[in-house]
């Protein structure tokens, strides 16, 4: 393996399934070599790797639970000593909980959607800006955070404990962004609205879209490739003078 990767190296969290798969695969065939992380699914952490290899490119899955500082500091570790450089990191990693009322939710699950969704992404900024920044002799990067169209709507009567989340991850885009402009690293937002993955099963309503959709302009949901697009541009040398930014692919809900 080479000591420094020649092709600029991407990070995603969450990288299995749904959205953070559907941008390995494309971070793959853009020329990127691929970092993702995951909790539990080997099976499709590993199909992810394959179709990046098939790509040309090269592959790392790692587990790691990305709440937890040690797992965090060994993933980044483990980039280090595959690929020597980092230049985006893609916080994808995220989790939902069964639909509830506000006053029906415990502590536990409140603490874990926080920790996941909030603290996790802090986390992982955290190790990617020591690596990115030029304050550290880094070459620059990009943060690209994914948050969601609840931290603007609330998601009442649903997940407001995950658009609270959501919305806490946002505030940390906006500083994080002011933060590091002049370190070389832009950092931006992307908010999928009502797309058609795995995790509204995790909601206990797989057919959700299909139940929504009529209330979205476009009259119809989106697939994670779409947002997949928009994740990969604000990454590029495109979006260069862009951060801070929030970019909704929501079909104008």
């Amino acid at each position: 393996m080479d000591p420094v990767s020649q092709a600029p190296v991407i990070l995603i969290t969450g990288g299995s399934r749904g959205v953070g798969a559907a941008t390995a695969r494309l971070a793959a065939a853009q020329g990127y070599d691929v970092a993702i992380s995951f909790v539990s699914n080997d099976a499709a952490a590993l199909a992810v790797a394959a179709d990046v290899e098939a790509a040309g490119r090269r592959a790392l899955p790692v587990r790691a639970d990305s709440a937890d500082p040690a797992q965090v500091s060994q993933l980044f570790a483990a980039i280090d000593r595959e690929f020597g450089r980092i230049d985006v990191l893609v916080n994808n990693a995220a989790v939902i909980a069964q639909q509830s009322r506000m006053e029906d939710l415990t502590f536990e699950r409140m603490q874990r959607m926080f920790a996941i969704n909030a603290i996790g992404p802090i986390l992982c900024a955290q190790q990617a800006v020591k690596r990115m920044s030029h304050r550290h002799n880094g070459r620059g990067g990009v943060v690209i955070n994914i948050s969601s169209a609840s931290a603007r709507l609330g998601s009442p009567n649903e997940y407001v404990d995950y658009a609270s989340s959501k919305g806490a991850l946002e505030t940390f885009t906006i500083g994080l962004a002011k933060e590091v402009a002049r370190e070389g690293i832009r950092v931006c937002c992307v908010r999928p609205g009502h797309i058609y993955t795995e995790m509204h099963a995790s909601g206990g309503e797989p057919g959700r879209v299909d139940r929504v959709k009529d209330s979205i302009p476009m009259a119809r949901g989106g697939q994670p490739e779409e947002v997949a697009r928009a994740i990969l541009w604000l990454a590029s040398a495109d979006a260069s003078f862009i951060t801070g930014t929030f970019l909704d692919v929501t079909g104008g809900k």
